[in-house]
């Protein structure tokens, strides 16, 4: 293979920072500080340099995750102060999400006039959810079993038996919140459930209207949908500023530091979703014949997004728009993808079973694997169809621990890291949608295996 000058610095001015930064790292290198930093943006500028050859966004992301590191790193201050350039980015994108939705949603529906396929669909991606979802919790169970992560932790003095305030949610609360009582609310507060159900009753409404009252209505949706593609296009040149500053607030307020106090209940939630990854959703895309490379290409970006913001709606658009590009129709993604959001959160899922036991083990409370079991099936029920809720994981652990007697302050603990534990999390729930609308879209036999790949390469 053939280097050009650019790949040949990008190489060495890597390898160079690496190499000092941690011999300086681990005292074999006596240099000051500051010739560290000025080595590690040296390395960063042959990132920059690779990036200017590849001219790709998922490339300019992975490099602004970089430089959000090392600006939240060496200048906390500037970082933390960068979070505004996020929160632009995340406002950005939610203003998609609605008419994205109800644009999509409405025109696969009515568009087709096939109710009986919707139906189908729904009973597919339903099963198909609650399938993958419990094999997530029972892996995380496994998880917090092998690695003990909360056994030995003892309760700091200064702890108190106290948690920001929140409410509890009822069997009939969580019910009566994915129905929409005012659509101008469910979009102003970004409830993407409700949002979905408005959209699927429309898009039903207006297959039994005359062909004269349907067709422009139709028209409109479609032209809507469109158009909420390339505002996502144009709000994406945002992305690498927006996922750089995300990472930068985090290191900044909370320090690269932060890793080392709960190492080993973090690196068993990251372990815990690779295994899922690896033994689920992998074999599970091998089984139905899902294009790997090419998928992999399509989710690199929305996934990238969704780990640096620990927003799933931020990843929404671009994941819908990845997954129509490599062969799923626009009525399956429209459907599946929103749905999941609300009941295949396989990382969330995953994350919960092993927090509750991770309480438990924090509290030193012997507990048989039956009792396990049982906490297992009732996170099942109650992690489902609350993704709108606020906090919706501190509502469910705290749920969990009164019910089972568990102590609550161990759950200041886990937020203490909750961030760095969501981005992990955030990223597997997208990578399992976009998985399921490939799975339902094959069991639909309408997925286009030769769908044109060009232009994710060029993205």
């Amino acid at each position: 293979m053939k280097l050009n000058k650019g790949a040949i610095f990008t190489f060495f001015s890597i390898t160079i920072a690496v190499l000092i930064s941690s011999l300086h790292h681990y005292g074999l290198l006596n240099i000051s500080n500051e010739t560290a930093i000025v080595t590690r943006w040296f390395g960063i500028s042959g990132l920059v340099a690779f990036g200017l050859r590849k001219k790709t966004l998922t490339a300019w992301i992975l490099i602004s995750m970089v430089i959000g590191v090392e600006i939240g790193h060496d200048y906390p201050e500037i970082g933390m102060k960068l979070q505004v350039l996020s929160k632009i980015f995340l406002k950005m994108i939610k203003t998609i999400v609605a008419p994205l939705l109800f644009g999509t949603l409405v025109y696969g529906i009515a568009g087709h006039s096939d109710l009986k396929q919707v139906g189908r669909m729904g009973w597919k991606s339903l099963v198909y959810f609650e399938i993958v979802t419990t094999l997530a919790l029972f892996i995380g169970l496994a998880a917090i079993n092998i690695t003990k992560a909360g056994t030995g932790i003892k309760q700091p003095p200064a702890m108190l038996e106290t948690l920001p305030e929140v409410k509890a949610q009822s069997f009939n609360d969580v019910v009566l919140h994915v129905f929409p009582e005012n659509i101008a609310k469910s979009v102003a507060e970004g409830e993407v459930l409700q949002i979905v159900i408005f959209s699927i009753i429309f898009g039903v409404a207006l297959v039994l209207v005359p062909e004269t009252k349907r067709k422009p209505m139709v028209q409109f949706t479609e032209s809507l949908s469109e158009v909420m593609f390339k505002f996502t296009n144009i709000v994406m040149y945002f992305a690498p500023i927006g996922v750089g500053a995300a990472i930068a607030y985090t290191v900044g307020h909370m320090g690269v530091g932060v890793l080392i106090n709960l190492f080993h209940l973090l690196m068993t939630l990251y372990l815990a979703l690779i295994v899922f990854i690896l033994l689920i959703l992998l074999p599970i895309a091998l089984i139905v014949g899902v294009p790997i490379k090419k998928f992999i290409q399509a989710v690199a970006e929305p996934i990238s997004i969704a780990f640096a913001t620990t927003s799933s709606e931020a990843a929404l658009p671009r994941a819908m728009e990845a997954m129509e590009r490599i062969g799923v129709p626009r009525k399956i993604v429209a459907f599946v993808m929103p749905t999941g959001y609300s009941f295949n959160l396989d990382g969330t899922t995953l994350y919960l079973s092993l927090a509750s036991i991770f309480v438990a083990q924090a509290a030193g409370m012997e507990i048989s694997f039956g009792h396990q079991l049982l906490i297992v099936f009732t996170l099942m029920l109650t992690s489902k169809g609350v993704a709108g809720v606020p906090r919706a994981s501190l509502v469910i652990l705290l749920g969990t621990a009164a019910s089972f007697g568990m102590p609550v302050w161990p759950i200041f603990i886990i937020l203490g890291i909750d961030e760095l534990m969501d981005m992990a999390r955030t990223a597997v729930n997208v990578l399992g949608n976009c998985l399921a609308t490939v799975v339902v879209a094959k069991w639909e036999g309408e997925f286009d295996k030769n769908a044109d790949n060009k232009e994710i390469e060029k993205i």
